[in-house]
C-alpha cells in the first residue's frame, strides 16, 4: 500500500508487520511439518514428542513447537499430560469414528438440504471444485501405484484440501452460519479419522464418484435429492473408515 502525500513511512510499523508475517509462517510450516509426521506414521502412537528435540529436527526455537502442539491438541492428534509432556495419540476406536462421521452427517445432510436450490454461480462454483478434486484424487492414485506403502504428505494434503473445500461450498451457501461453525469446528478431528486409517486403502475414486452424485442433485435443485446424495456419500465414508480403522 502506498503512503499517503505528506506521510512518512513508519519503519518501526512496517518492520513489525514483517515480523508478524514471518512468524505466521513460520509457525504454520512447523504446524505441517509435525502433522505430516503423525499422518505418514514416522510418529507411532504413544511416541514422545520432545520440544527441544523437535526444534533441532527441524531447525527452529522451541516456541513454534509448542505453538504447534498445543494446535494439534486441540484435534486430538496429540496428548499432554503435566510434567510428561507431549505424546502420539492412539489411533481412534471404531465408535470414536462412527460418532465423528455420524456427527458430519448431522450438519453437512441439513447444509445440502438448505443450499439448494442454488444459484448458477454457486453450481458452477461445484463444478470447479470437483474438477479439482477429481485431478487431486488422480494425482493420489498415481502416488499410490508408483511408490505403495510410501504416501507423499505433498499430494494427500492437496487432496484432502480439495475434497473439504467441495464440502465448504454447499456449507457456505447454506443460508445457516451455525452450520458453518459447526462443520469447521470437527475439521482438525477429521485429522484424526485420518490417521486412524491405513493409507493402502483410501479410495478416491469412490469418493469422486459420490462428489458426482451430489453436485448432479443439486444441478437438479431438489434439496431431498441433495440431502440424499451427501447422506449417501457420508455413510459410505462412514464404512470405509469402520472397514480400514
Amino acid at each position: 500500500m502506498r503512503t499517503p502525500p505528506g506521510f512518512a513511512a513508519d519503519p518501526g510499523a512496517t518492520a513489525g508487520a514483517a515480523s508478524v508475517v514471518q512468524r505466521r509462517v513460520l509457525r504454520d510450516g512447523v504446524y505441517d511439518a509435525i502433522l505430516e509426521m503423525l499422518l505418514d506414521g514416522r510418529a507411532t502412537p504413544g511416541t514422545s514428542l520432545a520440544i527441544d528435540g523437535l526444534a533441532r529436527q527441524l531447525g527452529v526455537s522451541p516456541t513454534p513447537i509448542r505453538e504447534a502442539l498445543g494446535q494439534l491438541e486441540h484435534t486430538g492428534l496429540v496428548t499432554r499430560a503435566a510434567l510428561k509432556g507431549y505424546r502420539v495419540s492412539p489411533p481412534l476406536s471404531p465408535d470414536k469414528m462412527a460418532e465423528l462421521m455420524d456427527a458430519r452427517a448431522v450438519i453437512e445432510v441439513a447444509a445440502a438440504r438448505r443450499a439448494v436450490p442454488v444459484e448458477p454461480a454457486v453450481v458452477a462454483e461445484l463444478e470447479r471444485a470437483h474438477d479439482e478434486h477429481r485431478r487431486a484424487a488422480v494425482a493420489v492414485r498415481t502416488m499410490a501405484q508408483d511408490h505403495p506403502g510410501q504416501p507423499e504428505w505433498s499430494t494427500l494434503r492437496e487432496y484432502y484440501t480439495r475434497d473439504w473445500a467441495f464440502h465448504l461450498i454447499l456449507l457456505r451457501h447454506c443460508h445457516n452460519g451455525y452450520l458453518l461453525d459447526l462443520a469447521e469446528g470437527l475439521s482438525p478431528y477429521v485429522h484424526r479419522l485420518r490417521q486412524s486409517m491405513h493409507f493402502g486403502a483410501i479410495d478416491v475414486e469412490q469418493a469422486v464418484g459420490e462428489h458426482a452424485a451430489i453436485l448432479a442433485a443439486v444441478r437438479s435443485g431438489d434439496p431431498t435429492a441433495a440431502a440424499d446424495a451427501m447422506a449417501g456419500h457420508l455413510t459410505r465414508v462412514r464404512s470405509r473408515a469402520l472397514a480400514d480403522g
